[in-house]
């Protein structure tokens, strides 16, 4: 799996799967659970991993919503 986002704002991570599941490519978000070790401070971002197979494409889908500036 690759890394294809990261944030801390719940509603682009939200966003983001949301488009990427709808495009096929099933979204994995890891580092959800760290918040409980931060303290819910949200310093930790929340990443995005997708299939390797499914990475262009994703990354495509998130330029497009203005998510992603190096696709």
């Amino acid at each position: 799996m690759e890394e294809v986002f990261r944030t801390n704002n719940p509603v682009s991570l939200s966003y983001a799967t949301a488009l990427l599941r709808d495009a096929g490519c099933e979204p994995l978000v890891v580092d959800q659970h760290m918040s409980i070790v931060e303290g819910s401070l949200g310093i930790l971002p929340r990443r995005v991993l997708v299939e390797s197979d499914c990475l262009v494409q994703a990354k495509r889908i998130l330029k497009d919503a203005g998510l992603f500036d190096d696709a």
